[in-house]
């Protein structure tokens, strides 16, 4: 999930609060860095406050939607007026939130979102910088040239990029990808992200894939870092 509110504190507290739901969640400070990483598309839903430095929470959601990003939005605001209201959900919003708000509420309202989302099956394409991976066709493109991987490739760049600027474990992705940690190996997962960044290498995209010693891997890049830097 991400968060992009410019208050610290609020930040802190949907953080703590969404992660002892068990969602994972990444956070932003203003709407350039929001709609930075919105735009990778591969976050389940996007908490956005409308009132952002840089850019306003409508204008994200407006480019999101026009560059066909479909990621459900849940905007939050100080506004409580029906024309604000009305106003966001005509650009495309999936729910609207009045500050201060019921923790409760809004993790009813998320959970919705998400129960609606994977009812329509909502799977479009997830991207770090010019790689685009198209989990409908199950194709992956580096600005435009295709990268040929094996199912099993897929699935772990597929997990990877979903992630985009979060660790991922060794565990996590036997799970995701092997279904059980007792079917394959850790060493296995190993083998595999080596067999992925060979390919992306070869298109010289091979940066985007990151060894976090101790921890695990991680599809980012120097936009990206700039962004979960701050």
């Amino acid at each position: 999930m991400l968060v992009v509110d410019d208050e610290p504190g609020v930040r802190k507290a949907l953080d703590r609060g969404l992660r002892s739901e068990g969602m994972d969640v990444v956070t932003a400070a203003d709407g350039p860095g929001g709609l930075r990483l919105a735009q990778t598309g591969s976050f389940d839903v996007v908490l956005l406050d409308i009132m952002l430095p840089g850019l306003s929470g409508y204008r994200v959601l407006q480019q999101l939607r026009a560059e066909g990003i479909g990621t459900p939005v849940l905007l939050i605001s100080a506004k409580d007026g029906e024309i604000d209201q009305a106003d966001g959900l005509d650009l495309g919003a999936d729910g609207y939130l009045v500050k201060p708000f019921s923790f409760v509420v809004l993790v009813a309202q998320v959970r919705a979102v998400l129960r609606r989302a994977a009812s329509e099956s909502l799977r479009g394409p997830v991207r770090v910088g010019g790689l685009v991976v198209d989990r409908a066709t199950r194709e992956v493109r580096w600005h435009d040239a295709p990268v040929a991987l094996s199912p099993r490739e897929f699935g772990l760049l597929e997990v990877l990029v979903g992630r985009a600027g979060t660790v991922v474990t060794k565990d996590e992705l036997l799970r995701a990808v092997w279904g059980d940690e007792q079917a394959a190996t850790r060493n296995v997962v190993e083998v595999y992200i080596g067999y992925v960044r060979r390919k992306l290498e070869a298109v010289g995209a091979g940066a985007l894939v990151r060894t976090v010693r101790g921890h695990g891997y991680l599809a980012s890049d120097t936009q990206l870092d700039e962004v979960l830097s701050r």
